[in-house]
């Protein structure tokens, strides 16, 4: 199968409209302030809202702004004969405010397609959480069948009067921060995020798409599951050619929920005889839902490539037998990147440095 490449990436988030602002809040703060999200009849939530932009009125409108900024940051406009995939489970919220049923995802896709002046195939991915992970896997097969010599995965989850809302209605929330494998964790804080990562097999770049794996457990349609973690991480091991000890980085879900928080740590622990360092990037720009693996993907790169690592404040639940590392790893050469969501779906893909 042909190599494919990572040759650009974009995002739009709490941190910044850019992945360069993205680094300078970073560095000139501990930690990102997030917005609070007022709900009828209980305390206001957190929330990483990406920064007003000043110029866009409407979430048509807002999307359209966001969307076109961050794929041409991408380098879209080399690729538009290629292979668009796009990945939400957000909701247009100018035309479904009230039920999920009003929305036409299909008529969505092919309106970004539009903004985006977009000539080659069209496709849309919408599992929750793991949409722009499952985006980014089906993106890479078909660059490596020949279907396409190039594809942009774009990863897009905006506000909206349905999400936050319903998360909350779960008792899913926490009220303060995410607090990922900690002893105090107590929920999720959402966020906003517009992302996108460029593939290509023409040319090579810095990083290498070794391949991946999804793995779906239908007996936890609203958590993590062990043995699902176990198996997605041997599965994309497999299908990368590597084995446990060939991974320097993981990219954890940990979002701070305390059961999947538990569930995951336990999947891991037994994928891993030596667990390789942990990094988790919900507590900069909050949970994602589905743009989370391609905005998650674009960050880590960008800090790992500018030699930024995250802080965490928070103490780790030592029942877990886990915990994040406090700086990266001296040698890192491959990174498995997972994300985990609603539906039972688990899904990861693993990345290879090429060059130091």
């Amino acid at each position: 199968m042909k190599p494919v490449y990572l040759v650009g990436r974009a995002l739009a988030c709490a941190l910044g409209t850019t992945l360069a602002q993205a680094l300078v809040s970073l560095r000139s703060a501990s930690a990102p302030i997030a917005s609070r999200y007022s709900l009828v009849g209980r305390d206001a939530l957190p929330y990483q809202r990406i920064p007003d932009t000043g110029h866009s009125q409407g979430w048509n409108a807002r999307a359209r702004a966001l969307i076109t900024q961050v794929a041409a940051d991408a380098g879209a406009a080399q690729v538009r004969d290629g292979a668009l995939f796009i990945a939400m489970s957000c909701q247009d919220g100018d035309t479904a405010e009230h039920i999920a049923l009003d929305v036409d995802f299909h008529a969505l896709s092919q309106r970004i397609g539009d903004w985006l002046d977009w000539r080659g195939p069209v496709y849309l991915v919408s599992s929750a959480c793991t949409s722009s992970m499952q985006a980014l896997l089906s993106a890479t097969e078909c660059l490596q069948a020949g279907t396409a010599q190039h594809a942009l995965v774009l990863g897009v989850e905006l506000d909206n009067q349905l999400t936050l809302p319903g998360f909350a209605a779960l008792d899913l929330l926490s009220a303060s921060d995410s607090k990922p494998f900690a002893l105090q964790r107590d929920g999720m804080v959402l966020g906003e995020a517009v992302a996108a990562l460029r593939l290509s097999t023409q040319q090579t770049a810095p990083w290498l798409l070794r391949g991946g794996a999804n793995v779906v457990d239908g007996t936890q349609p609203t958590s993590a599951s062990a043995k699902a973690v176990m198996q997605m991480c041997q599965r994309a091991l497999a299908a990368s050619g590597l084995s446990s000890t060939d991974v320097d980085l993981i990219k954890v879900q940990a979002a701070g929920s305390p059961g999947n928080d538990a569930n995951e740590a336990e999947g891991l622990r037994a994928s891993f005889a030596s667990m390789p360092a942990l990094v988790s990037l919900k507590p900069l720009i909050g949970h994602c839902l589905g743009a989370s693996g391609a905005a998650e993907i674009a960050l880590l790169l960008e800090c790992l490539e500018q030699g930024y690592w995250p802080r965490y404040s928070h103490t780790a639940d030592p029942a877990l037998g886990v915990q994040l590392a406090t700086q990266a790893p001296l040698q890192l050469r491959r990174v498995l990147a997972t994300i985990l969501g609603f539906g039972g779906s688990h899904a990861a893909v693993v990345l290879e440095r090429s060059s130091p």
